[in-house]
């Protein structure tokens, strides 16, 4: 398209259109299989800007794609004409109706934060997506999206009451129900809503149509269904039959997919809060017809989730840092799992429905493991279930589990019978399947594993889906019972529905769009689904080195392949867990984990220069990421962008040159170790406003910030004032790991961790050694490299001797744990200093559990402590070591701060241009609770970044919990 248009388009709108690589990029692909290049990426601010989208894209010919998170696996948001993201602008909750227990939002309102909104009033909104932290009401209605609640609280089209949109011509519509007086007066309207609900009812009161309909459309006790355009659930009115309920047009646009209006104002119906009282019963089969076996059984409970697992799904949770802790539940290695959960009002009710239950179970006979949860231990199985499809991710190569029959719905007499031809379908094509169930809704997400790079897997994509759609249709199942048809789905619909069906689709969409704008290519007049994806198939793959080791994904391209579109990085500050903190500031996508993780597989792939990453756009995407290293924990495909970061840092540099700023950044320990020789006067020019504003100016460092402190400290000589005094010699030898930061900057948390070991009993020995974060931050990789090497000499006598190694600063020791294993090649090695590296709260924490360090040697007085923990220790270890040794004080009252990155990250905060971000991030969590608490409550951080970030946000002092125990020692 003529850029000038656009250009002229952009003029118009009170938000933002884009048209660079980068924002095209970013939105070319979703969560499913397709990349397709868009024209432009708009952002539009209000209902003004959707109306003038719309004229444009009638007077030339270009297609709207409607967008929220972005988390379609079926290709619904990825189009060749303009993106139309409302996730930024359109995120108002506008109005609450207790009484009528009705909700008023906008489309990019998130599922979970309405639901955060809701429960002060006792109510909450039922479908429950595995996005839900970050899907959005829009998409949610654009797919009738279902979830693990449907069972007992229906699909969103159950729920949506009236729909605001803009029609194909611009015009403002409302939709909602209507009586038969009302629909006929809108008949009678000159307008395209008139001509809509006119012709509607000359096509669904035709008698042929509706016998068509009747024969054709899956099955009605399936709930779950979403194949085509719900005409079938227009038929259900007081209008053509005899039902009670008025004609509502939602019911035909709660699944359509943004191809007949674009919705602005969505009107649900939420319902009262769940019985408080829950129990899960996680039932364990060893074979999957067992499992499927006790389907139809266990429903015939008052169940409010019946959920399943297989092995592929269990297996792939073995590696997942976030969700080892949540796989407590399993027994042994089961083929698969159903998760079955009762609530009641009262503790004798539950007591009764668990027991009918169990009954019930061992009346089958067909589990070998009934294990019943609990409390919170519920919400650990379901975030498992729920990281699943995100999971399977962590295939390493470039085989992958790939969505195209992985909704089909049946109903639930037809299940079992269902799989067991569909498991036949799988051995006929030699193909492994992973099965992942809404069991109790007769949905299984079935998925095969192919690789989409090459021809003969893209055959076999397409047999398989038509060979399954074709076994679907026999049991009059739905293709999609809650992802929606897509790119993937949408050929297949005539097969589904029949071609007289299909037929009024398509007059239904020409009705309602008839210059097909809205969302072209979907539903109806489909896109190949074998055509538009996401690698070119049957390519030479590129060739990328890198100086960092990715071996463990197959290279740093197949790195970033892993992310798969699900967006868990997409969830904000109001969610759990801390991932893409620059995104909760900004909500761009490109400052996500799959946006930086998407750049770098567009950019790396489709560049003929020498140098694949020497590509401004990629500086432009990886800009904003504070390297906080949630994402290599958080993520479920376990996506490191903080690594992937620091390797393009590396290889943009060597191009373009390192800059002195990074320079100053990267050896800033040597600057150190000069200043600490004159500590005085360097912190006497640190301090004054006319040099240190000057020296902040010449280094680019914002001039709000305070320049740390350098000292000079013999650590030798305060050991030898305690070493061996009181050592228990019961009690462990252990090094402690003195890093650039102890050294140089917080010289009081070294000598206090000396006095608190020595004083405790242990053995203390020193160990000096810059770990090399500076280096790795900005990309200074040579470096890292060469002193990873001679740390590796330095530490090679203390492993041999088989001695625990502490540190302090979490992102100095925790780098022995992550970056030197990529850095360095005795692979035996690494995995010891791994085994025997230790953050000091983990070994301390380790100690109080052996039994070694109790509180007798900890004072009685009563305080109060608010912890803070730094991002590697979140991505690495865990919180919980800081909270049990903060613990140790008979009268500590310690709580942990749910906050994500404080926004420093190092040098990150310290950047004029970063400045705003960085507080901003600060001021989503951290700072508020900070400048809530009391004077008196101490507040506990053990990162030097995250210390002088609560300085320079909230004016308060913050320790390292070493410091906070010793000084709470009375030994």
């Amino acid at each position: 398209m003529d850029k000038s248009l656009l250009k002229s388009l952009s003029q118009k709108l009170n938000g933002e259109l884009l048209m660079d690589n980068l924002s095209r990029a970013l939105y070319a692909t979703d969560a499913s299989v397709y990349r397709k290049l868009p024209t432009a990426v708009a952002y539009p601010e209000n209902i003004d800007d959707i109306k003038t989208l719309v004229r444009f894209a009638t007077d030339n010919n270009i297609g709207l794609i409607p967008r929220t998170a972005g988390t379609s696996l079926a290709g619904q948001c990825v189009g060749e004409g303009i993106v139309v993201d409302v996730s930024r602008n359109f995120t108002q909750i506008l109005h609450l109706d207790k009484e009528k227990k009705q909700v008023r939002v906008q489309p990019g309102v998130v599922r979970d934060e309405l639901n955060l909104f809701l429960k002060p009033f006792g109510l909450f909104f039922g479908p429950n997506t595995s996005t839900s932290n970050r899907c959005m009401i829009g998409g949610m209605v654009g797919n009738n999206s279902s979830g693990t609640t449907s069972i007992q609280y229906g699909v969103t089209r159950d729920k949506v009451v009236a729909l605001n949109c803009i029609l194909s011509d611009g015009s403002e519509a409302s939709f909602a129900g209507v009586s038969k007086e009302i629909f006929h007066k809108k008949k009678q309207e000159a307008s395209l809503e008139g001509t809509i609900y006119t012709n509607l009812e000359k096509e669904l009161s035709n008698k042929q149509n509706q016998d068509n309909i009747e024969a054709e459309f899956p099955k009605a006790s399936i709930h779950r269904r979403n194949t085509g355009y719900a005409v079938d659930e227009l038929l259900k009115n007081n209008l053509f039959g005899e039902f009670k309920e008025d004609f509502n047009l939602c019911k035909l646009l709660s699944g359509s997919e943004g191809t007949l209006a674009f919705t602005t104002e969505i009107t649900l119906q939420v319902d009262d809060l769940p019985p408080p009282m829950s129990a899960m019963v996680a039932t364990h089969y060893k074979t999957l017809e067992d499992c499927l076996g006790d389907v139809a059984p266990v429903m015939q409970h008052n169940l409010h989730t019946c959920e399943m697992m297989d092995k592929v799904i269990l297996d792939c949770t073995k590696n997942n840092r976030a969700q080892l802790a949540n796989r407590f539940f399993v027994d042994g290695d089961p083929a698969g799992i159903l998760m079955l959960e009762v609530r009641a009002h009262t503790e004798e009710e539950l007591k009764k429905q668990l027991k009918d239950l169990l009954d019930t179970l061992e009346k089958s006979g067909l589990s070998y493991a009934n294990p019943v949860l609990m409390g919170d231990d519920i919400n650990k199985a379901i975030e498992l279930r729920k990281a699943g499809l995100g999971l399977l991710g962590n295939m390493v190569g470039d085989r992958k589990a790939v969505a195209c029959i992985e909704d089909t719905a049946v109903a639930l007499e037809d299940l079992k019978d269902f799989i067991g031809e569909f498991t036949q379908i799988m051995k006929d094509y030699n193909q492994d399947a992973v099965y992942y169930a809404h069991a109790g809704a007769g949905e299984l997400h079935l998925r095969p594993i192919l690789n989409l790079k090459k021809s003969e897997d893209v055959v076999l994509f397409r047999s398989i889906t038509t060979d399954v759609a074709k076994l679907t249709k026999k049991y009059k199942g739905s293709f999609s019972g809650e992802h929606g048809d897509g790119i993937v789905r949408a050929e297949f619909i005539p097969m589904m529905i029949g071609e007289e069906n299909y037929e009024l689709l398509k007059r239904v969409k020409s009705l309602f769009d008839p210059n097909n704008i809205f969302n072209p290519g979907k539903i109806v007049d489909a896109y190949p689904m074998d055509e538009s994806l996401r690698y070119e198939v049957d390519r030479e793959e590129p060739e990328v080195t890198t100086l960092m080791d990715f071996s463990d994904s197959e290279g740093i391209l197949k790195a970033a392949e892993k992310c798969n579109g699900s967006g868990d990085c997409r969830k904000s500050h109001h969610m759990s867990g801390g991932m893409c903190p620059s995104f909760h500031a900004t909500k761009n996508e490109k400052d996500t984990t799959r946006g930086r993780a998407n750049a770098l597989r567009e950019f790396l792939t489709n560049t003929e220069k020498a140098n694949k990453f020497d590509q401004k756009e990629l500086k432009e995407v990886f800009d904003l990421c504070l390297s906080c290293k949630a994402c290599a924990s958080e993520c479920p495909s376990n996506v490191d962008v903080a690594t992937l970061k620091a390797e393009f840092l590396y290889q943009y540099q060597e191009s373009n040159g390192y800059p002195l700023r990074s320079k100053l950044f990267a050896y800033n320990t040597k600057l150190n170790a000069l200043g600490s020789q004159l500590s005085g006067l360097t912190n006497a020019m640190y301090d004054s406003k006319l040099i240190g504003g000057f020296l902040k100016k010449t280094s680019g460092v914002a001039q709000e910030r305070s320049l740390p402190k350098v000292y000079r400290f013999s650590f030798e000589k305060h050991l030898k004032q305690f070493n061996l005094k009181n050592t228990d010699l019961s009690k462990k030898k252990v090094v402690l790991y003195l890093d650039e930061f102890t050294k140089y900057l917080d010289i009081e948390v070294g000598r206090d961790a000396i006095e608190l070991l020595c004083k405790l009993g242990y053995d203390v020995e020193l160990f000096y050694a810059e770990s090399g974060r500076t280096y790795l931050s900005k990309g200074f990789l040579k470096q890292a490299k060469r002193l990873v090497a001679k740390n590796m000499e330095g530490l090679k006598g203390i492993l041999d001797r088989d001695i625990p190694i502490v540190g302090l600063e979490p992102s100095a020791i925790l780098s022995f744990r992550d970056e030197y294993q990529r850095l360095y090649e005795d692979k035996p090695l690494l995995q010891k200093l791994a085994s025997k590296s230790f953050l000091i709260e983990e070994f301390l924490a380790s100690e109080i559990a052996a039994g070694h360090i109790t509180s007798d040697s900890f004072t009685q007085e009563e305080r109060t402590v608010k912890i803070h923990n730094h991002c590697h220790q979140k991505a690495l270890s865990n919180q919980k070591v800081t909270f049990d040794v903060l613990n140790l004080p008979k009268n500590y009252k310690v709580t942990i701060i749910a906050s994500g990155c404080c926004g420093m990250a190092g040098s990150f905060g310290y950047e004029k241009e970063h400045y705003d971000t960085s507080m901003k991030v600060g001021d989503l969590k951290l700072f508020p609770a900070v400048r809530k608490s009391d004077a008196d409550t101490l507040i506990s951080a053990n990162g030097t970044s995250c210390r002088h970030q609560i300085k320079d946000g909230t004016e308060r002092d913050a320790q390292h919990p070493v410091s906070i125990l010793r000084q709470a020692l009375v030994v």
